[in-house]
């Protein structure tokens, strides 16, 4: 997965599992730009999921790069407190709060990082790392919309990166006020690609199988290993 690709992914899957981490009590830097009707939405969200100790989700993820066909790939992610597994269609990607291994089924190669790297602009961008920087007022964020799909109220959020420099120039929320839930998360690269992740399929505290976020060597036989680690 190239860098740009695998900050965007991470920036949306923070948004589907940030709600499981606990809150911080003391409010965000320009807190006051954002829009206060589109906070309580969310804060309804956050305390919905911080009733979970644990979470499973189906996704599909929509890929559209200019001048390239789309592209489908669809996965399933799951979350123990910081701990993480990706799993998709090219990679998984396992974390278990202190590292990070990222493997590449078509090379049968895994690549080490560090969990929680200093400089998360050359690392590897976690959830954790994520929910701090938007904790930190990072994004502002408002309703644009309330839609109806599939006989469903949603709303959607978007989020706006106070970094003028970041690669991506929006997100988009999509969420299910009745339910409780987040539906979909789109994000804008602003080189005109565009990354949609739709959930299909959300299962709250489930019990993941001992070993489910670690990497084990034995499962991939001549693997080919590269340490990142600093």
């Amino acid at each position: 997965m190239q860098n740009t690709m695998k900050k965007l992914l991470f920036a949306l899957l923070i948004l589907f599992v940030a709600p499981t981490l606990p809150a911080q009590s003391k409010a965000p830097a320009n807190a006051e730009k954002s829009d206060p009707e589109a906070k309580k939405v969310l804060d309804k969200i956050r305390k919905k999921y911080e009733g979970y100790k644990t979470l499973e989700a189906a996704f599909s993820l929509t890929i559209e790069l200019p001048g390239q066909d789309q592209e489908v790939q669809k996965g399933t992610i799951g979350q123990e407190d910081k701990k993480f597994r990706l799993e998709m269609d090219q990679q998984i990607i396992v974390s278990d709060a202190t590292t990070t291994w990222v493997y590449l089924k078509k090379n049968n190669e895994v690549q080490i990082n560090d969990a929680d790297p200093a400089d998360t602009e050359s690392g590897f961008l976690t959830p954790r790392d994520l929910l701090k920087r938007y904790q930190k007022g990072d994004y502002t964020y408002a309703i644009t919309e309330k839609i109806t799909e599939n006989g469903k109220l949603i709303t959607q959020i978007e989020f706006k990166p106070n970094d003028k420099n970041s690669e991506y120039s929006k997100l988009r929320v999509s969420i299910d006020e009745k339910g409780g839930s987040i539906k979909a998360i789109k994000a804008f690269g602003k080189d005109g690609s565009r990354y949609s992740f739709a959930i299909t399929r959300f299962t709250p505290n489930k019990t993941f199988d001992a070993g489910y976020f670690s990497k084990e060597k034995k499962k991939y036989p001549g693997v080919k290993v590269e340490d990142l680690r600093l």
